[in-house]
């Protein structure tokens, strides 16, 4: 049952090993990298990523982070910027339960507080493809992909 505590908070040394130690469902490591590899990207990407823990009440149940503002392809159109969901990590033990739900919707409002009118995700596809889970909150296909990930984007207007 969902805490009326739960939040997204930064990433901090005093919650670090925590989310470091956030594993999803065996059978779904092939579909998220894990939330050390996220963390590193925050790092080496620290002007667009935008890392935070789940936590309901002092427990951190998953991680998320979302991509602020990047350029999408400035080949074609330098202007095209996009904001949305980079990775998505809910603990095995806490899934099911509402968090991933939290956390992408507290991700929206972050978006629509910036200035956003879209959001992006994308993910893997195949068995266990979160694609359903995506789809139920609203992203529709683009037709894009990244590497061979599909694309979706929600209006947020």
């Amino acid at each position: 049952m969902i805490s009326s505590s739960l939040r997204l908070v930064p990433v901090t040394p005093d919650n670090f090993d925590a989310v470091c130690a956030v594993r999803v469902h065996p059978g779904q490591e092939r579909l998220v990298s894990p939330v050390q590899k996220s963390l590193a990207e925050a790092c080496v990407h620290g002007e667009t990523a935008w890392p935070r823990a789940v936590v309901d009440g002092d427990e951190v149940v998953g991680f998320v982070m979302a991509f602020l503002d990047i350029v999408w392809d400035p080949a074609k159109d330098p202007e095209h910027r996009r904001s949305g969901l980079w990775r998505l990590n809910i603990a095995a033990g806490h899934q099911g339960k509402g968090y991933g739900r939290f956390a992408v919707q507290a991700v929206l409002e972050e978006l629509r507080r910036r200035g956003a009118d879209r959001a992006y995700v994308s993910w893997h596809t195949g068995e266990g493809t979160p694609e359903p889970f995506y789809a139920g909150l609203g992203f529709h296909r683009t037709g894009e992909l990244s590497g061979d990930e599909p694309v979706g984007v929600l209006a947020l207007t």
